[in-house]
């Protein structure tokens, strides 16, 4: 997943921006194999401490991680030799002959990764299921008969995989069950799409019963839904600052964040993911010299971050952002596509989970395609700022409605956590998930695996390192029928390929220990016990 690495862009144009080296509070072990940020504030008390773990590999993994890319890269050369000499047929997009003289469409070098590495291991991607994306899913069977440049199904089903990559966090992406009528209902009433745009015909009175119980849930003035979570960020975060405004962006960003950023003509600074004192540096150095060149104040300073971030099972350190926020007068705008319907008490996200103050956060962000089983995002705050957005919004210009049968099921979702339905689902559903996801982090340490993240957080990436090893778990792991997220270059850094476990509510005792009994026998296999913790 991109993100925004360049020290600062003003306006598209990149320039140099001098940083001081800066280091977290960190609990380090004498060899500086183990690290654990601890932040509980210096100046702040807060009840909820930050303790994640980002463990190092043994220096020998980093050494053959990197020989085995470079091997690769030499091999494709050589093969780049032979397409190029005709002696090797090339399946790659190219240039027609009579389009010679023009300027290249396809930057060739640029897809260089794509045809010599990511081509051996594609079938790793993309695979097409065939049922509800449950605990349990279909998957259907596919060959290749060209080395993954294309595939064909064979016909048969792979049935009942455990699905541990989807983010089906409180369950509720299942098949048809009666909970599920008052959906049905406003599609027979409704139908399925809407054929406008919010400022047009396309406001229906299931969208604002939708914005004003999500409103009500989150605990702010008013809200305004999208029929894209993507483009809640990239079309919207435009709309809050432009050209004169300083954005402070986390390096762990999402892409769709880092689009918005560069989309709105804003200057951007990245800080270092969770370093509060890099952060703050940033914004001292913002308010203390101003804009580039004529040095006058910045019209406003916007921190972008997120609840959790999906790569590395990280909680934000929120107390300590709002702390910085309210010192330096920023305006703060947080993703809680990961976070809201997964963590706090009633799963309100981030902001109940360290039990902060709604207004401590100018802009609330979320997605509905994560725990609430739907499509869709949202965007809530104060009233002033949703009006706002919904006159000036692209979103709410040119994007067609959120369809209403996906509104019914966001609505039917949010009553659920709410316990507006009667019952006690969605508390029970929550806890169901917190304590699927202690258990499987646990247990995936304990068996000497290199765990990222928060033990809070349900996403949990496991460090695989080497690509070969991407590929030969995900295969191993479908043979086994359990289906995997695995995760490599360019959404993660070079060395740190990954596996990417996405735990839910719905997932049984059973399926868990299906998943660790499998996961410990690669681990044998495939020699992926880095951690120089002590194993159990």
């Amino acid at each position: 997943m991109a993100n925004p690495r360049a020290d600062t862009v003003s306006n598209g144009t990149l320039y140099s921006h001098e940083k001081e080296s800066n280091t977290q509070d960190e609990k380090c072990t004498s060899n500086g194999v183990v690290k654990e940020r601890q932040q509980n504030g210096n100046s702040h008390v807060y009840a909820k401490t930050i303790v994640e773990s980002f463990e190092e590999p043994p220096l020998p993994t980093l050494v053959t991680t990197y020989m085995g890319y470079g091997i690769v890269t030499l091999f494709g050369y050589f093969r780049d030799f032979l397409r190029n000499s005709g002696l090797e047929k090339c399946n790659a997009a190219v240039e027609r002959e009579e389009q010679k003289h023009f300027v290249p469409l396809y930057q060739d070098f640029e897809n260089f990764y794509t045809r010599n590495l990511y081509m051996r291991i594609r079938d790793n991607w993309s695979r097409s299921i065939c049922s509800a994306p449950g605990p349990l899913f279909n998957v259907m069977e596919r060959v290749s008969d060209d080395y993954n440049w294309t595939f064909r199904f064979t016909g048969k089903v792979i049935k009942d995989v455990i699905n541990i990559g989807s983010y089906n966090f409180l369950g509720l992406t299942n098949s048809w069950d009666e909970s599920m009528r008052t959906v049905k209902d406003v599609l027979e009433t409704y139908g399925t799409g809407v054929a406008s745009t919010r400022q047009e015909m396309g406001t229906l009175d299931k969208h604002k019963e939708l914005e004003d119980l999500l409103a009500k849930f989150l605990n702010v003035e008013a809200a305004m839904t999208f029929g894209m979570g993507f483009a809640t960020n990239s079309t919207n975060i435009p709309v809050l600052v432009g050209k004169g405004c300083l954005i402070l962006s986390d390096e762990m960003n999402h892409a769709s964040i880092v689009l918005g950023a560069r989309l709105s003509g804003a200057t951007i600074r990245t800080f270092k993911h969770n370093n509060m004192q890099c952060l703050e540096k940033l914004l001292r150095d913002g308010i203390i010299y101003g804009q580039p060149r004529t040095h006058r104040a910045w019209k406003k300073i916007l921190i972008l971050v997120e609840g959790i971030y999906s790569m590395e099972g990280s909680i934000v350190n929120l107390p300590e952002i709002v702390a910085l926020k309210k010192k330096y007068k920023a305006y703060l705008y947080i993703d809680e596509a990961h976070s809201i319907g997964s963590v706090g008490p009633t799963g309100r996200g981030i902001r109940e989970y360290f039990g902060l103050d709604p207004e401590d956060i100018d802009v609330y962000m979320g997605t509905f395609t994560k725990s609430f089983g739907a499509s869709g995002g949202y965007i809530a705050g104060k009233k002033d700022l949703v009006d706002y957005l919904r006159l000036n919004s692209h979103s709410a210009a040119y994007a067609v409605s959120m369809s209403p049968p996906v509104a019914e099921q966001i609505i039917r979702s949010l009553k659920l956590l709410m316990g507006l339905d009667g019952t006690t689902q969605g508390l029970q559903r929550l806890q169901q998930l917190a304590a699927n996801t202690k258990y499987f982090r646990q247990s995936l340490k304990k068996m000497g695996f290199i765990i990222y993240g928060n033990d809070d957080a349900p996403v949990v990436p496991m460090l695989l390192y080497q690509p070969c090893k991407v590929a030969a778990f995900a295969r191993h792991m479908l043979e086994r029928k359990i289906g995997v997220v695995v995760v490599g270059f360019p959404a993660t850094t070079l060395a740190e390929a990954r596996a990417r476990f996405c735990l839910s509510a719905a997932h049984t005792r059973q399926m868990l220990d299906t998943v660790l009994e499998a996961i410990n026998e690669l681990g044998d296999l495939l020699a992926l016990r880095y951690s120089r913790q002590k194993k159990t």
